[in-house]
This record gives C-alpha cells, sequence and structure tokens, in this order.
C-alpha cells in the first residue's frame, strides 16, 4: 500500500511514467538505439529500489516483449550480477498488464488486454498494491491522451542525439505539472520529477 508523504496513511495510488531521454527530447535514436543510455549501477539501483515497491507493470507489446526475452532468466547468467540480477526477480515476481492489439497471450503473471480502456485503467489503478508503471511510448501516448498519467519521471541523460524518434507528440492540449523532486546521480543523469495539476 502506498503511503502520503504528509504522514497523514495510505493514498490512492497512482499510474507512473520513466522517461529516459537525450537532452534534445529523444528517446530512441535514429535505428531504435538506445545505448547512449547510460545506467551505471547507482542508477541501475535506484530503479530497482523504486520498481520494487510498484504495484504492477502496464506495458505495450513492444515493451513487454523486449522485457520478457531477457529479464525473466537474467539473474542465471553469472555475468549479471548486483543490480541486474537483483532486477530479474522484481520482474518476475511483478504483476504486469500488457496492452496489445495483436498478442493472443501472454506469460507468467501477466494479463493482456487488446484496448485502452480509460474506466478499466483506473480499475486496476485502485485496485492496485502500489503505484502502476506504464512503459511504452505509444501505450504512454494512449494514456496520456486519455489523461491516465498521474506522475512523470524523466530521467535526463548527458547527450544530444541531433535526430531520433521523439517522446513527446504535438498535442492539442497543454498540461501543467507540478515539480516534485530532482535528483542527479554521479554519472550525469538528472531525476525531474512532476505530478499532473488537474482542475
Amino acid at each position: 500500500m502506498s503511503h502520503s508523504t504528509d504522514g497523514s496513511g495510505p493514498r490512492a495510488a497512482r499510474i507512473i511514467t520513466s522517461i529516459s531521454l537525450s537532452l534534445d527530447g529523444f528517446f530512441e535514436g535514429p535505428d531504435h538505439d538506445i545505448d547512449w543510455h547510460t545506467v551505471d549501477e547507482e542508477l541501475h539501483q535506484h530503479f530497482n529500489d523504486y520498481f520494487r515497491t510498484m504495484g504492477g507493470f502496464v506495458e505495450g507489446r513492444v515493451t513487454y516483449e523486449l522485457m520478457e526475452e531477457f529479464w525473466p532468466t537474467a539473474d542465471q547468467d553469472p555475468a549479471n550480477e548486483g543490480p541486474m540480477a537483483e532486477f530479474a526477480g522484481i520482474w518476475r515476481d511483478m504483476p504486469k498488464f500488457v496492452f496489445s492489439r495483436t498478442l493472443e497471450s501472454v506469460g507468467p503473471n501477466a494479463t493482456l488486454f487488446h484496448e485502452v480502456d480509460p474506466e478499466q485503467v483506473r480499475g486496476l489503478r485502485d485496485a492496485a498494491q502500489g503505484d502502476l508503471a506504464v512503459g511504452g511510448a505509444d501505450l504512454l501516448e494512449s494514456f496520456r491522451q486519455a489523461d491516465l498519467i498521474d506522475e512523470y519521471r524523466v530521467y535526463v541523460h548527458p547527450v544530444i542525439l541531433g535526430r531520433g524518434r521523439r517522446f513527446f507528440r504535438d498535442s492539442e492540449e497543454r498540461q501543467r505539472l507540478r515539480l516534485l523532486e530532482t535528483r542527479t546521480f554521479g554519472n550525469g543523469v538528472v531525476m525531474l520529477r512532476y505530478e499532473t495539476v488537474r482542475g
């Protein structure tokens, strides 16, 4: 169960996204490359500590298939030690909600949905034992258009890519945000944490 920061007890679960971006706003390079992500042991441990508290991972097909291909057995490889091996266990144990129009089945501890129904998503959030972490650019855009994102954690990496795939797409709506936290990591990555301002 999530708790409020003011000590008043349990608070409603939120839908949160974590985004790694270049300084010029790209989340992928021109060839879908992400080898510019600067994830060292400190940052990986930060991700583990954060994701371990989640109530579930919410993912689109591409993100789910990439994660499912590597993480379920990652801790069986002696080369993957420390935070990497630790995250393999987090991934296996975490409930996963996969949104895909084309997948017909999903793996262990995962539930498949074919459409983004905002009321159904809010029901998943309200029933979760913690915040829900949503990942995948296309799915996140669908959630953003349906006003389902409660918090953005943007990790700005110390690189200017010049070109690639922009994370935030054009929109007719302006969205106000409130800064909750900033953190600078030793490798030069900066986290900017915002909550969505409604009303």
